[in-house]
């Protein structure tokens, strides 16, 4: 794992020290689960933002759990729900929304969209107690904000899974393909 990824990624040490994983934390010591190959990690990543664009809570879980079930790198699935957080919440689930609104071709009243705007804020401002804002930003935007979110929760795990693919580089591949051009002929 490159190193500059690795200083995001949650340790194994870390991982089994959450409370809410310890009645899981002998399957979780199965070493395949933290193995670093292609497959592994365009699963993990492809679970990983799929839950983290997908659901506001409790990511971190139902990313372990799917890649524990699918045999994909936890860590790896775990940090890439990171790509929500307190900086990047708003942004995204306002691109939702937009996304959502124009899939269903429900533009929203300026009434609307002033409601959603001050929830996104509130939600924003929130140190603790983000989840209730949410609920409330939930019932403001609606069934575009899901729509949108299912869409790019869908896109972005399948754009994840491909760029790790094209973007992988085998070293083994890659030092025989070199021998080979760098041998006169």
């Amino acid at each position: 794992m490159p190193p500059f990824l690795a200083r995001w990624m949650p340790t194994r040490e870390q991982l089994l020290a959450i409370r809410w994983l310890a009645p899981f934390a002998c399957y979780l010591s199965d070493d395949r689960l933290w193995h670093a190959d292609r497959q592994s990690v365009a699963k993990a990543v492809s679970i990983g933002l799929f839950f983290g664009l997908l659901i506001p809570f409790a990511q971190f879980l139902f990313a372990i759990a799917t890649a524990f079930a699918m045999r994909a790198n936890v860590a790896i699935s775990a940090g890439c729900t990171l790509i929500t957080n307190p900086f990047t919440f708003p942004p995204i689930y306002w691109a939702a929304y937009e996304l959502g609104s124009f899939v269903l071709d429900r533009p929203g009243s300026d009434r609307e969209v002033q409601n959603i705007e001050q929830s996104a804020e509130k939600i924003g401002e929130l140190a603790t107690g983000w989840l209730e804002g949410f609920w409330i930003w939930l019932g403001a935007a609606g069934m575009p904000l899901v729509t949108g979110l299912f869409i790019m929760a869908c896109t972005g795990a399948i754009v994840g899974y491909l760029a790790v693919h094209l973007l992988w580089r085998d070293s083994k591949h890659d030092s025989m393909h070199d021998s080979r051009h760098d041998s006169p002929h």
